[in-house]
């Protein structure tokens, strides 16, 4: 299952609640697709310690697209 997140015009703490939200629902090899209008350095670092796979991208429009993928 891919679930997409589009987190833009929200205040921070909201796109973190959301992401983290979707990711205690996911199963292994399930993803999400984060789209944001800033980096979130701070979400990088606890995908990190947490183990799951991400990989990030700007579209043409400035917006953070981030693949999340479950351990």
């Amino acid at each position: 299952m891919s679930r997409t997140i589009d987190a833009r015009g929200l205040e921070p703490p909201r796109p973190f609640e959301l992401v983290m939200e979707a990711l205690a629902d996911m199963g292994p090899g399930e993803s999400v697709t984060l789209v944001l209008d800033r980096m979130p350095y701070p979400l990088f670092r606890i995908l990190d310690r947490d183990g799951y796979r991400h990989a990030h991208r700007v579209g043409d429009d400035g917006a953070v697209v981030i693949e999340i993928t479950s351990p």
